[in-house]
């Protein structure tokens, strides 16, 4: 669903670097979620005759609503999903990989099918303990008639009480290279020149290169086997204790942006 893209993503996203000075750069920081603004281009999914459609992953997803893990390809973060429907109003999703639980989550739309609230639990970005948290959705266009109350056009507006482990990132200024790590234990060492470097840790993303592009702004661009996924601009503010951070999302064409402040 929406939120597991969007939560591998932020693990993702959130390892940007910016370089005003060693003083400024080293410590950790800590993502603001209510200062968040979520990418306004909706996901789109459908839930109908015993069949489950994500249309806006990439690769699309379309399996049997069984509650029975399925086969799925193209996704580093899981190769099996099971989607089984709770009631008329709620799902609840299974992701594995080499057959172990990676993620769950479950999504519950409002009567009035006007808006929706999940629930998540997420360690296919992770090597320590699952990130977990919750968020709420805003119906932009329904679905077809006799479908699923899931079905239809969504975009997340929020997310609420995610776990320190997903929100938190260290910077360590060593020379002309940053060092980056997370308490899920992605990591990375890499010279601001924007040469690439490995990115470990993290299956969606293999490789990075950051590059200053100001005395206070450094430009990231991670990529998974060479191909760009997304590129993040982040500016350290003139109090030194907050970051600003805009993220380009190029495998689904959405942005958005968060503010980090040092702990």
């Amino acid at each position: 669903m929406k939120h597991l893209l969007f939560t591998g993503l932020l693990l993702g996203s959130l390892m940007p670097v910016p370089a005003v000075s060693q003083s400024a750069l080293d410590g950790t920081w800590k993502i603001d979620l209510s200062k968040a603004k979520m990418p306004t281009k909706p996901d789109e999914f459908l839930l109908q005759d015993g069949t489950y459609h994500c249309k806006t992953c990439i690769p699309p997803i379309d399996i049997k609503a069984d509650g029975q893990d399925q086969p799925v390809t193209g996704h580093p973060y899981y190769d099996s999903m099971a989607i089984q429907i709770v009631d008329d109003h709620t799902i609840q999703e299974t992701d594995k990989k080499a057959g172990k639980v990676v993620a769950n989550s479950k999504v519950t739309v409002s009567p009035d099918g006007k808006s929706s609230v999940f629930e998540f639990s997420d360690s296919s970005a992770t090597n320590g303990d699952p990130v977990t948290g919750k968020g709420t959705a805003t119906r932009v266009a329904g679905g077809p008639a006799g479908s699923h109350a899931v079905s239809g056009s969504w975009r997340t507006t929020s997310l609420d009480n995610m776990s320190d482990n997903g929100l938190n990132f260290t910077y360590k200024l060593e020379g002309d290279s940053l060092n980056m790590t997370t308490p899920t234990g992605q990591s990375y060492t890499a010279k601001l020149d924007g040469t690439e470097a490995p990115y470990t840790g993290d299956p969606g993303t293999t490789s990075v290169s950051v590059k200053k592009i100001g005395s206070n702004a450094i430009e990231e661009t991670d990529k998974r086997d060479g191909k760009v996924i997304s590129v993040s601009v982040n500016t350290v503010q003139p109090d030194g204790k907050t970051m600003k951070i805009a993220v380009e999302d190029k495998l689904h064409g959405t942005t958005l942006s968060f503010v980090a402040v040092k702990q």
